[in-house]
Protein backbone atom coordinates (compact mmCIF):
# COMPACT_ATOMS: atom_id res chain seq x y z
CA UNK A 1 0.00 0.00 0.00
CA UNK A 2 1.36 3.76 -0.82
CA UNK A 3 0.77 6.40 1.65
CA UNK A 4 1.29 10.01 0.26
CA UNK A 5 1.80 12.41 3.28
CA UNK A 6 1.37 16.32 2.74
CA UNK A 7 3.71 18.29 4.64
CA UNK A 8 3.66 22.17 5.39
CA UNK A 9 6.42 24.83 6.25
CA UNK A 10 5.36 26.74 8.79
CA UNK A 11 7.11 28.93 11.95
CA UNK A 12 8.13 26.72 14.55
CA UNK A 13 5.26 26.77 17.42
CA UNK A 14 7.72 27.44 20.10
CA UNK A 15 8.61 30.92 18.37
CA UNK A 16 6.47 34.35 19.12
CA UNK A 17 5.30 35.22 15.78
CA UNK A 18 6.17 39.14 15.18
CA UNK A 19 4.24 41.14 12.31
CA UNK A 20 6.55 43.44 9.80
CA UNK A 21 6.64 47.31 10.81
CA UNK A 22 3.99 48.20 7.77
CA UNK A 23 1.54 45.32 8.85
CA UNK A 24 2.27 44.02 5.04
CA UNK A 25 2.22 40.28 6.55
CA UNK A 26 4.29 38.11 9.49
CA UNK A 27 8.04 38.83 9.60
CA UNK A 28 10.11 36.06 9.10
CA UNK A 29 13.22 37.64 8.92
CA UNK A 30 15.83 34.73 11.26
CA UNK A 31 13.04 32.97 12.05
CA UNK A 32 12.93 28.87 13.11
CA UNK A 33 10.43 26.92 10.50
CA UNK A 34 9.54 23.76 11.16
CA UNK A 35 7.15 20.90 10.09
CA UNK A 36 3.20 22.39 11.16
CA UNK A 37 3.02 19.80 14.24
CA UNK A 38 -0.73 18.34 12.60
CA UNK A 39 1.58 17.47 9.26
CA UNK A 40 4.30 15.77 11.75
CA UNK A 41 1.02 13.88 13.32
CA UNK A 42 0.39 13.11 9.52
CA UNK A 43 3.85 11.59 9.23
CA UNK A 44 4.16 9.50 12.10
CA UNK A 45 0.75 7.44 11.23
CA UNK A 46 1.78 6.69 7.92
CA UNK A 47 5.68 5.82 9.54
CA UNK A 48 3.45 3.52 12.08
CA UNK A 49 1.27 1.81 9.64
CA UNK A 50 4.61 1.05 7.19
CA UNK A 51 6.32 -0.53 10.52
CA UNK A 52 2.74 -2.79 10.67
CA UNK A 53 3.75 -3.58 7.32
CA UNK A 54 0.57 -2.18 5.98
CA UNK A 55 2.46 0.33 3.98
CA UNK A 56 5.09 -0.47 1.28
CA UNK A 57 5.85 2.87 0.51
CA UNK A 58 5.39 6.41 2.27
CA UNK A 59 6.11 9.67 0.28
CA UNK A 60 6.46 13.24 1.48
CA UNK A 61 5.26 15.76 -0.52
CA UNK A 62 5.37 20.20 0.14
CA UNK A 63 4.31 23.10 -2.04
CA UNK A 64 5.97 26.37 -1.52
CA UNK A 65 9.72 27.48 -1.97
CA UNK A 66 12.84 25.65 -2.59
CA UNK A 67 13.56 25.99 1.46
CA UNK A 68 10.47 23.45 1.88
CA UNK A 69 13.36 20.66 0.67
CA UNK A 70 14.15 20.95 4.88
CA UNK A 71 10.58 19.96 5.83
CA UNK A 72 10.83 16.92 3.23
CA UNK A 73 14.26 15.82 4.47
CA UNK A 74 12.92 15.95 8.32
CA UNK A 75 9.67 13.76 6.90
CA UNK A 76 12.35 11.32 5.26
CA UNK A 77 14.49 11.15 8.40
CA UNK A 78 11.47 10.39 10.63
CA UNK A 79 10.65 7.71 7.86
CA UNK A 80 9.11 8.75 4.64
CA UNK A 81 10.76 7.00 1.68
CA UNK A 82 11.14 9.76 -0.44
CA UNK A 83 9.56 12.88 -1.44
CA UNK A 84 8.25 15.27 -4.06
CA UNK A 85 8.47 18.84 -3.91
CA UNK A 86 6.08 21.24 -5.88
CA UNK A 87 8.42 24.81 -6.13
CA UNK A 88 6.42 28.24 -6.26
CA UNK A 89 7.37 31.46 -5.13
CA UNK A 90 3.37 32.30 -4.79
CA UNK A 91 1.39 32.22 -2.04
CA UNK A 92 -0.92 29.25 -2.22
CA UNK A 93 -4.30 29.10 -0.79
CA UNK A 94 -5.94 26.27 0.10
CA UNK A 95 -8.00 25.83 -3.01
CA UNK A 96 -4.62 25.63 -5.26
CA UNK A 97 -2.78 23.60 -2.39
CA UNK A 98 -5.65 21.21 -3.14
CA UNK A 99 -5.61 21.22 -6.79
CA UNK A 100 -1.55 21.17 -6.68
CA UNK A 101 -2.36 17.50 -4.83
CA UNK A 102 -4.87 16.47 -6.15
CA UNK A 103 -2.58 16.25 -9.83
CA UNK A 104 0.07 14.65 -7.35
CA UNK A 105 -2.39 12.05 -6.47
CA UNK A 106 -3.35 11.61 -9.86
CA UNK A 107 0.41 10.80 -11.04
CA UNK A 108 1.34 8.62 -7.69
CA UNK A 109 -2.18 7.18 -7.31
CA UNK A 110 -1.16 6.43 -3.22
CA UNK A 111 -4.20 4.04 -1.56
CA UNK A 112 -4.14 6.72 1.56
CA UNK A 113 -3.45 10.24 1.74
CA UNK A 114 -2.40 11.76 5.34
CA UNK A 115 -2.97 15.46 6.01
CA UNK A 116 -2.88 17.32 8.99
CA UNK A 117 -6.36 18.98 9.73
CA UNK A 118 -4.89 22.23 9.59
CA UNK A 119 -1.70 24.74 9.96
CA UNK A 120 -1.07 26.59 12.61
CA UNK A 121 -0.09 29.79 10.48
CA UNK A 122 -3.61 30.15 8.13
CA UNK A 123 -5.70 27.77 10.32
CA UNK A 124 -8.19 27.14 7.60
CA UNK A 125 -8.73 23.83 7.90
CA UNK A 126 -9.62 23.69 4.15
CA UNK A 127 -7.48 21.61 1.74
CA UNK A 128 -8.34 18.12 3.20
CA UNK A 129 -11.76 18.38 2.89
CA UNK A 130 -11.23 20.08 -0.45
CA UNK A 131 -8.66 17.45 -1.73
CA UNK A 132 -11.85 14.66 -1.35
CA UNK A 133 -13.94 16.81 -2.88
CA UNK A 134 -11.62 17.59 -5.86
CA UNK A 135 -10.82 13.84 -6.40
CA UNK A 136 -13.72 11.52 -5.58
CA UNK A 137 -12.02 10.24 -2.74
CA UNK A 138 -14.04 9.53 0.73
CA UNK A 139 -12.41 11.41 3.86
CA UNK A 140 -11.91 10.63 7.28
CA UNK A 141 -11.35 14.30 8.64
CA UNK A 142 -10.26 15.02 12.74
CA UNK A 143 -8.75 11.52 12.74
CA UNK A 144 -7.90 10.23 16.86
CA UNK A 145 -7.58 6.68 15.87
CA UNK A 146 -6.85 5.28 12.37
CA UNK A 147 -7.06 1.34 11.45
CA UNK A 148 -6.72 -0.20 8.08
CA UNK A 149 -7.32 -3.63 6.90
CA UNK A 150 -9.30 -5.53 3.89
CA UNK A 151 -9.00 -2.37 1.54
CA UNK A 152 -10.24 -0.50 4.09
CA UNK A 153 -9.71 2.36 6.50
CA UNK A 154 -11.31 2.95 9.84
CA UNK A 155 -11.54 6.07 11.07
CA UNK A 156 -12.44 7.60 14.89
CA UNK A 157 -13.25 11.06 14.62
CA UNK A 158 -13.38 13.99 17.00
CA UNK A 159 -16.88 15.54 16.84
CA UNK A 160 -18.77 17.82 19.12
CA UNK A 161 -20.97 15.30 20.37
CA UNK A 162 -17.66 12.65 21.53
CA UNK A 163 -16.43 10.05 18.80
CA UNK A 164 -17.90 9.18 15.58
CA UNK A 165 -16.29 5.52 13.93
CA UNK A 166 -16.47 5.97 9.66
CA UNK A 167 -15.60 3.19 7.56
CA UNK A 168 -13.98 4.31 4.16
CA UNK A 169 -13.17 2.18 1.22
CA UNK A 170 -9.56 2.83 0.12
CA UNK A 171 -8.27 5.26 -1.77
CA UNK A 172 -9.21 7.47 0.79
CA UNK A 173 -8.13 10.96 2.61
CA UNK A 174 -7.47 11.05 6.17
CA UNK A 175 -6.91 14.20 7.91
CA UNK A 176 -5.42 14.19 11.50
CA UNK A 177 -6.07 15.48 14.54
CA UNK A 178 -3.76 16.07 18.03
CA UNK A 179 -4.63 12.42 19.69
CA UNK A 180 -4.06 10.75 17.37
CA UNK A 181 -0.54 9.94 18.04
CA UNK A 182 2.55 11.94 19.45
CA UNK A 183 5.21 12.19 16.95
CA UNK A 184 8.83 10.35 17.59
CA UNK A 185 12.39 12.41 16.81
CA UNK A 186 14.51 11.77 14.08
CA UNK A 187 17.96 10.24 15.15
CA UNK A 188 21.15 11.32 13.58
CA UNK A 189 21.76 8.00 11.88
CA UNK A 190 17.82 8.94 9.76
CA UNK A 191 18.64 12.05 9.55
CA UNK A 192 22.06 11.63 7.48
CA UNK A 193 20.13 8.64 5.66
CA UNK A 194 17.75 11.16 5.02
CA UNK A 195 20.11 12.76 2.56
CA UNK A 196 20.46 10.06 0.12
CA UNK A 197 16.79 9.63 0.14
CA UNK A 198 15.32 10.84 -3.40
CA UNK A 199 13.68 14.15 -3.80
CA UNK A 200 11.85 15.14 -6.76
CA UNK A 201 11.03 18.95 -7.65
CA UNK A 202 7.93 19.67 -9.76
CA UNK A 203 6.31 23.06 -11.01
CA UNK A 204 2.59 24.06 -11.08
CA UNK A 205 3.21 23.89 -14.50
CA UNK A 206 4.30 20.07 -15.02
CA UNK A 207 1.12 19.40 -12.88
CA UNK A 208 -0.71 21.27 -15.08
CA UNK A 209 -2.49 23.70 -12.33
CA UNK A 210 -2.20 27.47 -12.63
CA UNK A 211 -1.41 29.09 -9.13
CA UNK A 212 -4.07 31.56 -8.66
CA UNK A 213 -5.10 33.44 -5.42
CA UNK A 214 -8.19 34.74 -4.65
CA UNK A 215 -7.53 36.12 -1.23
CA UNK A 216 -5.64 39.57 -0.56
CA UNK A 217 -4.15 40.52 2.40
CA UNK A 218 -5.03 43.98 3.52
CA UNK A 219 -3.55 44.20 7.28
CA UNK A 220 -2.37 42.24 9.47
CA UNK A 221 -1.86 43.18 13.31
CA UNK A 222 -0.88 41.55 16.43
CA UNK A 223 -3.35 40.48 19.12
CA UNK A 224 -4.03 42.89 21.90
CA UNK A 225 -1.97 41.92 25.32
CA UNK A 226 -4.03 40.98 27.70
CA UNK A 227 -3.92 42.68 31.26
CA UNK A 228 -2.50 41.25 33.90
CA UNK A 229 -4.93 38.81 36.58
CA UNK A 230 -5.32 38.87 40.34
CA UNK A 231 -5.95 37.22 43.14
CA UNK A 232 -9.22 37.44 45.04
CA UNK A 233 -9.79 36.72 48.54
CA UNK A 234 -12.70 34.96 48.67
CA UNK A 235 -15.54 33.63 46.43
CA UNK A 236 -17.75 36.64 47.09
CA UNK A 237 -15.17 39.31 46.08
CA UNK A 238 -14.72 36.82 42.72
CA UNK A 239 -18.09 36.98 42.16
CA UNK A 240 -18.38 41.40 42.73
CA UNK A 241 -15.71 41.68 40.71
CA UNK A 242 -17.84 39.67 37.56
CA UNK A 243 -20.77 40.79 38.01
CA UNK A 244 -19.25 44.83 38.46
CA UNK A 245 -16.10 44.94 36.43
CA UNK A 246 -16.56 42.23 33.93
CA UNK A 247 -19.78 42.08 33.87
CA UNK A 248 -20.04 38.82 32.72
CA UNK A 249 -22.66 37.46 34.72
Amino acid sequence: MKILVAVKRVIDYNVKVRVKADQSDVDLTNVKMAINPFCEIAVEEAVRLKEKGIATEIIAVSLGTKACQEQIRTALALGADRGILVESDERLGALTVAKLLKAVVDEEKPDLVILGKQSIDSDNNQTGQMLAALSGMAQGTFASEVTVEDGKASVTREVDGGLQTVSLSLPAIVTTDLRLNEPRYASLPNIMKAKRKPLDTKTPADLGVEVTNSLTTVKVTAPEERSAGIKVASVEELIEKLKNEAKVI
